[in-house]
């Protein structure tokens, strides 16, 4: 059985889903590295080849295809894209017959785990002036409004509002044994 992680940035889908891997003794995947390999580049480099997001998501959703493909993705943790939801992403998921899951939380917890990434994919250390987080406040609020519609092609939302990826990973167990 396959289980697809979906969420705004920084939500904790890669956090949490190694987490949850680990307790279902299965995979983990994350959809950004998978890419990363697949294409032999950086994703922001690889997105500076397209004119919009719609073109990215149709060419970086063969890296989907290419691991769902696989034998070792059957019963997995997949961790998807903000999109994961949209376009040529969910068309995949779809078929795949799998579980999305979507993370859920506060703009403002979201905030607190920002991670910045150079156009190499390599973590930047950043510390935001209140101006800063303000903006980038907005942005995740932004971001939770535009990805709400998508979301709702899950078949379970979880909030993990104030909870350790530890305890996330188990909420998200105990939920998935309530769907079956």
């Amino acid at each position: 059985m396959r289980i697809f992680l979906a969420g705004i940035s920084c939500v904790g889908k890669s956090t949490i889903g190694e987490e949850l891997a680990a307790l279902l003794n299965c995979s983990f995947f994350d959809l950004d590295d998978e890419i990363e390999s697949y294409f032999s580049t950086p994703i922001e480099r690889l997105m500076d080849k397209f004119l919009g997001m719609h073109s990215f998501r149709k060419e970086s959703s063969k890296a989907l295809k290419h691991l769902l493909d696989q034998q070792k993705s059957l019963i997995s943790v997949i961790a998807l894209a903000p999109s994961g939801l949209m376009d040529s992403y969910w068309r995949l998921v779809k078929k795949s017959n799998g579980i999305v899951v979507v993370l859920a939380d506060d703009a403002e917890n979201i905030l607190n785990r920002i991670v910045f990434f150079d156009k190499d994919s390599k973590p930047i250390q950043k510390i935001l002036t209140p101006k800063e987080r303000s903006y980038y406040l907005k942005e995740i609020k932004k971001d939770i409004t535009y990805y709400k519609r998508s979301y709702k092609r899950a078949d379970i939302t979880v909030n993990i509002s104030g909870l350790k990826p530890d305890q996330a990973a188990l909420k998200i167990k105990d939920a998935l044994k309530n769907l079956s």
